[in-house]
Formats: structure tokens, C-alpha cells, sequence
């Protein structure tokens, strides 16, 4: 048997994961604490209070939920003790700017400016029209596609395990519900719009200006693209797929076929944690999974990423 580890990836969540009061028991750590002081200077936003204290409803707001999601996965992140050097990174949605971050394509304080002008951006869009997402969960992919297509919607979001999002006109939502592929149930998602379809369009346009003050450097680990599954090595491509990602589909089951195939036996997902894990749970039910929900499960990466940095 090789004596070369497994790499272990860190998986940072994405939009819809946020739950009132999620980060409540993280701020009482003071490192998580102050990292969330700092986040919200470079926002303009409170994300403190947002992420312990706001309801449903604010963190519905994409131009709040998405800077407090990427805000919370670095904070969390800078509690982690010293990182593997076989480490993988790979974000879903608005989680691949939290994984860009990680691997040193961005400064964090960049990573949270650029987020924020994402969620404005995607939540002016969102105000265009009336349209929403809805999960479907389960039946047979092919059919669960084209249910989805004859309804006059997109599959945003490919996330395997037997999960399609799909994204578009609350009608074709609401008629969706009524008539849901067979074997298969649709649920509902608190988001704002139908991202990663064309009814982003404005946004991704809206993007361009920001992105090209930026200055985006090589990532030092793996970091995976969740158009694709493709491994980035490129800092410049990095910068154009995060533009490019909010009109375009997710393909999350492409992500984990890389995961598989980079021999990954261990995943650690970072707050909101639970959504990610639960998929790679059921598609590659082999790897150990680690939900980061609170301070508290930092226990359970003792012996993994060896010792905290003096």
C-alpha cells in the first residue's frame, strides 16, 4: 500500500444554505469573532449581527446571504488548524468565491468586496422578473431534465446524488410542483431569483467592471471549478469562471467525480455546513465527511490537518 496520504478537500457551501442564527456559537470564539469584524468593514455590511440575529426573511436577501456565507466559510476557515499540503478546495455557487479565496487567488477582503458587489448585482437581476428555483429530488435524471424543460425552466444546478435545481418563472415552478417527474418530489428554495440561468444575464455583465480591478494570483492547492469539475490552476481563469458563474450551470456532480478521482477520502465542509455533505454522503458513501455546524466539531478534525501553527 502507498504511504502517500489522501488528500482531503474543503468544501464551502453555497446560497440556501444560510439559517437564521448559523453562526451564533461560532462567535463565541474570538478569532471567529474579530475575522467577522474585519469581513463586514470590507462590506459595508453587519454580517455579524446578520448572521446571529437576522430572520428568514433578511437572509433570503441574496445581497446579504451571499457576503455572510463567504464571510462565514473564511472566518470558520482561520479557526482550521494548519492545512495539508495535499489539500483540495471546491466551492458550490457563491462558495467558489470562499474556495478562490482559500487558495490564495484572492485576498479575503477582495474575495468579500467582490461577493458583495455580487449579490447586488445578482439581486437587481432577481428584481427583473418573478422567478425562483425549486429542488427536485430523486426520479430518473433524463426525465427529471425533461420535466424541467417542458415546464419552460432550466436545470441550474446539477448536484448528483439525485438532485437537479430547477430554476425560472414561479409558473413554471408552481406547474412543476403540480406535475413533478415520476418517483421524484420538488421542494422549494429560499432564494431570491433563478440563478445560474440567463435571467442572470445583467449581473454577469454588472460583474465585469469589479473584476477587472482585480488582481488575481495562481491558487497554491487544487481548486476545482463547479462549471465543470475541471482542476484550476490559473488564477486569470479563476477570476473569468466566477464572472462567468452566475448566468451558467452548477455542475456540483461533476465536482465530486474529480473528488472521487483525485482519490479524496476525506471531506470537511465549512458553515453553513450540512447541504454539501449530505451529498457526497450519498454519492460516494466510502469518504469520511465532516459538517463543520459549530466550534464544537472542530474536535473532529483532530490528527487530520496536523498541528495548529505556533
Amino acid at each position: 500500500m502507498s504511504d502517500v496520504p489522501a488528500p482531503v478537500a474543503l468544501l464551502c457551501p453555497g446560497q440556501g444554505a444560510q439559517r437564521p442564527g448559523f453562526t451564533r456559537a461560532w462567535m463565541q470564539h474570538p478569532v471567529f469573532a474579530r475575522r467577522m469584524a474585519e469581513l463586514s468593514s470590507a462590506t459595508g455590511l453587519d454580517l455579524s449581527h446578520h448572521g446571529t440575529d437576522s430572520d428568514a426573511g433578511t437572509l433570503r436577501d441574496t445581497a446579504v446571504a451571499q457576503p455572510l456565507i463567504v464571510a462565514a466559510g473564511l472566518a470558520a476557515a482561520a479557526l482550521l488548524p494548519r492545512s495539508p499540503a495535499d489539500l483540495v478546495l471546491a466551492g458550490h455557487s457563491v462558495g467558489e468565491v470562499t474556495a478562490a479565496a482559500l487558495a490564495g487567488v484572492l485576498s479575503q477582503g477582495a474575495a468579500v468586496t467582490f461577493v458583495a458587489e455580487r449579490g447586488r448585482a445578482m439581486a437587481a437581476a432577481a428584481g427583473l422578473n418573478d422567478t425562483g428555483m425549486s429542488a427536485v429530488l430523486g426520479g430518473d435524471l433524463d426525465e427529471v431534465l425533461t420535466a424541467v424543460s417542458r415546464h419552460g425552466l432550466v436545470a441550474a444546478n446539477i448536484n448528483g446524488a439525485g438532485q437537479v435545481v430547477a430554476a425560472g418563472p414561479l409558473g413554471g415552478l408552481a406547474a412543476l410542483a403540480a406535475d413533478p417527474p415520476a418517483a421524484a418530489r420538488v421542494r422549494s428554495l429560499q432564494v431570491a431569483g433563478a440563478f445560474h440561468t440567463p435571467h442572470m444575464a445583467p449581473a454577469e455583465r454588472a460583474l465585469a467592471g469589479p473584476a477587472a480591478a482585480l488582481s488575481p494570483a495562481d491558487p497554491w492547492v487544487p481548486l476545482l471549478s463547479n462549471a465543470d469539475g475541471t482542476v484550476l490552476s490559473d488564477g486569470a481563469e479563476v477570476l473569468r469562471r466566477l464572472v462567468s458563474q452566475v448566468s451558467r450551470q452548477v455542475r456540483w456532480d461533476l465536482c465530486m467525480t474529480t473528488l472521487e478521482r483525485l482519490g479524496v477520502r476525506t471531506v470537511v465542509e465549512l458553515p453553513p455546513a450540512g447541504a454539501l455533505s449530505g451529498l457526497v454522503k450519498r454519492a460516494l458513501p466510502g469518504v469520511r465527511v465532516i459538517s463543520l455546524r459549530g466550534p464544537d466539531d472542530l474536535d473532529s478534525l483532530s490528527g487530520l490537518f496536523g498541528p495548529a501553527p505556533v
